[in-house]
């Protein structure tokens, strides 16, 4: 895992011109997340190396993936998070990675304002900045690994778009999750990808005809 975190960040690194840095003021100064605190005492790193610290944070089996379900699958809510995931997470992980992950600043919690007895997560602007890791990471699990059409779906067309759809996704996420307006009468890139996958399933799914 570390080998790959290290791949995806290198490559990532050619691209980081390409991220756009956007002051967002969705939630309140005192809510914003941090990564690392500025006075955090005591190192308990293994190291000061940025990838060894991106590891630390990403680096288990199920960080990077409930990130992607609700970068890709728009899965706000625990329960939407546990009963449509591909892999199966088990309720007790899948607490303990959300609480994790807003411990390290990539998630919020908040009331869910439509429904009193819900909580609803969000990607904060540190996550959001992941899409081109996501990318890279998605692209070569195409090249090396047995994929599915269907959930490769999405990676492909994130590796044919490159930095160009990266950008628009990451603005699409910011105005979801962090109420920042992206350029109006932009297309949804969330869409297009949602329109692939189900395509991709309703393929997967057709009958056979007999030869």
């Amino acid at each position: 895992m570390f080998a790959i975190i290290a791949t995806v960040l290198v490559e990532c690194k050619r691209f980081s011109g390409e991220v756009r840095r956007r002051s967002v003021q969705a939630y309140d100064a005192d809510e914003s997340p941090m990564l690392m605190s500025r006075n955090p005492g005591p190192s308990t790193h293994r190291s000061g190396c940025p990838i060894n610290l991106a590891t630390e944070v990403l680096g288990d089996k199920w960080s990077l993936v409930i990130l992607r379900d609700m970068m890709f699958g728009n899965r706000r809510h625990f329960r939407e998070l546990l009963q449509e995931s591909e892999e199966g997470i088990a309720s007790n992980i899948l607490a303990d990675r959300l609480h994790r992950l807003q411990e390290n600043g990539l998630i919020t919690r908040r009331p869910d304002p439509s429904h009193r007895q819900k909580v609803i997560y969000s990607l904060t602007e540190p996550a959001i900045q992941l899409v081109p890791v996501m990318a890279v990471l998605g692209a070569w699990g195409r090249r090396h690994l047995p994929v599915t059409p269907e959930l490769a779906i999405r990676a492909r067309l994130l590796e044919e778009g490159g930095p160009p759809l990266w950008n628009a996704f990451m603005d699409e996420l910011r105005d979801l999750h962090l109420g920042a307006p992206r350029p109006e009468g932009a297309p949804s890139v969330l869409a297009q990808l949602r329109a692939a996958y189900e395509a991709e399933v309703a393929r997967a799914s057709a009958p056979t005809e007999p030869a």
